[in-house]
């Protein structure tokens, strides 16, 4: 009667494909549950938004999402994870243009993390918290291109400047995409920018 053959051992690169395998599939999960959880925090904010809610759209135990992020808090927190997008220009022009060029990217549709960020912010300290680092970036930046290439007599006040019109722009956003005014949201965006130029030129000129 022949002799059974004796089963193969893994060799290291079995293992070590076998491992990477385990890890792609964690970071797969890991992926899909974050993403799930930004619509639904986009959606309904930090307090309406349960851990078992964003289980079920990606698929997985609660048990599970609750081992790869520890709590809703830490989820929600690393739902928020964006670099903050900053002006380019290198003069008050370019940077009306480039401002007028990224709010009509906006009207089109903000990344889910940042609806989450709006959404949440006037309810939940963590997101204030973070809205105000971000846009704090944005002003810094805005406000040293004002600094550096206008007169004197406009970077005097370059910083209230640079807040007011970062303001402006997230205004017009907040009303387009979360409240959906009607007369923001009925408008062409090309419009929008139209009637915007102006005032956000004026902001970056010298006071006459």
């Amino acid at each position: 009667m022949p002799s059974s053959s004796p089963s193969t051992p893994s060799t290291p690169s079995t293992a070590s494909t076998a491992s990477t395998s385990r890890a792609d599939r964690r970071r797969a999960t890991e992926a899909r549950v974050l993403e799930c959880a930004r619509r639904l925090f986009a959606e309904r904010g930090f307090e309406r938004t349960t851990i078992r809610a964003v289980a079920s759209l990606a698929e997985v135990d609660p048990a599970l999402v609750m081992q790869y992020f520890g709590s809703k808090r830490n989820l929600f927190t690393r739902s928020l994870e964006a670099a903050a997008v900053l002006p380019k220009a290198t003069d008050a022009d370019g940077l009306v243009d480039e401002l007028l060029a990224t709010l009509v990217l906006k009207l089109g549709g903000l990344p889910e993390s940042t609806i989450a960020t709006l959404r949440s912010m006037l309810t939940d300290p963590e997101a204030a918290e973070h809205a105000r680092r971000t846009l704090g970036q944005q002003i810094e930046s805005i406000s040293a291109i004002l600094t550096a290439h206008t007169a004197q007599a406009a970077h005097e006040d370059a910083e209230l400047r640079a807040a007011l019109i970062t303001t402006i722009v997230v205004g017009v956003a907040i009303g387009h995409q979360l409240l959906g005014l009607a007369p923001l949201r009925d408008a062409p965006t090309d419009r929008i920018a139209a009637l915007l130029r102006p005032a956000l030129a004026a902001l970056t000129e010298s006071p006459h």
